[in-house]
């Protein structure tokens, strides 16, 4: 839920894409007989809900998540992964959906993963990879609320750009 999820360049928002994504692994879990729960995060744990079975449950997940409005807009992604690893006491499979712009998170993936199944999605944009050549531009961090002025123009800020999100 961080502030990063409220972009898109297309028909959809990353937090959209994300919330349909959440929606076809809950149904097809519980097409599974398996449970679903779920945590919401932005630089803090906005919403827990305990995994558990049935349809009625998946429904009020869904509705949490289209209805969530997070009280951070930072990205704590280690934390997220702690907060996981304290609560999960069975053998789950774990899903993280993200656009993984967070730092410092290695180290909490790799102590969920030896208990879990962890399985990353990553979601993201085509602008987040291609900034396009439209001239100045004022950006700003969705996350910090920093404002910049950028020259489009350049092809070498344009490269960089594209490799700065290849290498991340």
């Amino acid at each position: 839920l961080s502030g990063s999820t409220a972009f898109g360049s297309h028909a959809q928002f990353k937090e959209e894409y994300l919330t349909e994504l959440c929606a076809v692994l809950a149904f097809s879990a519980i097409a599974n007989n398996d449970k679903v729960g779920v945590v919401l995060f932005s630089d803090r744990i906005e919403l827990f809900i305990p995994p558990k079975k049935g349809k009625q449950h998946i429904l009020r997940i869904i509705r949490e998540i289209l209805s969530a409005k997070p009280s951070g807009r930072g990205t704590d992604l280690a934390g997220a992964l702690r907060f996981m690893h304290n609560v999960l006491k069975k053998r789950s499979v774990c899903f993280l959906l993200s656009d993984f712009l967070a730092d410092r998170y290695e180290d909490a993936l790799r102590v969920l993963a030896r208990q879990h199944d962890c399985i990353g999605i990553h979601c993201w944009d085509m602008l987040e990879r291609d900034l396009p050549d439209v001239g100045v531009l004022r950006v700003a961090d969705a996350e910090s609320g920093e404002q910049a002025w950028l020259d489009t123009t350049s092809t070498r800020l344009r490269h960089q750009y594209q490799h700065t999100f290849e290498v991340h």
